[in-house]
């Protein structure tokens, strides 16, 4: 044989020892959650090209109930359980999530291996065709506006109290075909990155700032989930983690997780990183919108170049694991989160999640 087909042969017994990194994901074609996928993949094949990864995908509780409001369903992980079955039967090593819809306490056995850099995390508004050009102020008295999330709902009626506010369910696309080719709906929201990650930009008619709906807790950004106790996989998908998201995102869970807020009640962040202080800003409304509380607090937080070393021992943060990152800043970002949601509580928020925890399970 000659010396190139030795060398082919070699190379190709060398692909069939390539180790294999099982990747889950939800199931649908031209999905959200499989597009997110890819892009994770696409960056971890990057940085390994020594290995091959293959996407496994399936269908999840969230995307079978198809026509309750997710905040009626009572199921904390509502699009994570399937997928974490998977990964806890050894059929998958990892798992591409929304951060949004990874609950602030984790199953034991599982962990947060990467949080990737965050998309915007701010909420868009898609108008009808016929009412391009308009914004949530300027269309008509009554006008329906379709939203899943009681978050987006409580503070939108309050600010445009001519409009009325209406569930809508199903994936990306679902939700466009039925604005589109149903009457019903003048206008949804629905969180930017996603419209973003689709290619479908050209359909925003509107950013929601901060001052007109705050944002879901780690809306925009991406989360790795892999078992806990996985130290070859936590170390593979660890250089995955942005480091001013993921501090970011610890504020904003260990706040969402100390106030025990969750898709039944409406909660909303806003973070910002600026000269070394983290401002993070948090809300609870009541259903209708009418009741709220809101502050701001910031901390000092110095924030790592990646890989800097931080201390061996890792415990979780609000279920997130980050060796690479200083165990110091990750500490925190999380105590500033504990300390605004005691704030809230002290003065009162209790009572409203309460009542809007009552309201929402009664209808």
């Amino acid at each position: 044989m000659s010396g190139n087909g030795d060398a082919a042969a070699t190379a190709e017994e060398n692909s069939s020892k390539m180790r294999v990194i099982r990747v889950g994901t939800r199931k649908s074609q031209v999905s959200l959650a499989r597009i997110q996928t890819d892009s994770v993949v696409a960056t971890l094949k990057a940085l390994y090209p020594g290995l091959q990864f293959e996407i496994i995908a399936m269908s999840t509780t969230g995307d079978k109930i198809l026509d309750t409001a997710l905040s009626k369903i009572g199921e904390k992980s509502l699009f994570t359980k399937e997928l974490e079955h998977a990964l806890e039967r050894n059929e998958v090593d990892l798992v591409v999530h929304s951060l949004k819809d990874l609950p602030t306490v984790l199953p034991p056995g599982f962990t947060i291996g990467a949080i990737c850099k965050r998309e915007s995390p701010y909420d868009a508004v898609v108008f009808h065709p016929k009412f391009v050009g308009k914004t949530l102020e300027t269309l008509p008295e009554k006008s329906v506006v379709g939203t899943s999330s009681l978050r987006r709902a409580a503070q939108l009626q309050r600010k445009f109290p001519h409009l009325e506010f209406k569930s809508i369910r199903g994936n990306l696309n679902t939700r466009l075909r039925k604005l589109d080719e149903l009457q019903e709906f003048s206008a949804i929201i629905l969180a930017a990155a996603g419209l973003q990650r689709m290619g479908w930009q050209n359909r925003v008619g509107q950013i929601l700032h901060p001052e007109e709906c705050m944002y879901a807790v780690g809306q925009g950004a991406l989360g790795v989930e892999v078992r806990a106790k996985d130290q070859d996989i936590l170390d593979l998908v660890g250089v995955l983690h942005d480091p001013e998201t993921l501090l970011r995102c610890i504020a904003e869970r260990a706040f969402l997780r100390h106030l025990e807020g969750g898709c039944s009640v409406p909660v909303a962040v806003h973070t910002a990183m600026k000269d070394g202080q983290l401002y993070l800003t948090g809300g609870v409304w009541s259903l209708n919108g009418a009741d709220s509380m809101q502050e701001t607090m910031q901390a000092t937080i110095h924030v790592p170049a990646q890989h800097e070393d931080g201390p061996e021992d890792d415990p979780q943060l609000v279920g997130i694991t980050a060796r690479n990152i200083p165990r110091r800043a990750q500490l925190a970002a999380e105590s500033l989160g504990i300390s605004l949601a005691t704030l809230l509580l002290n003065k009162g928020a209790k009572n409203i999640l309460d009542v809007a925890r009552q309201l929402n399970d009664a209808h």
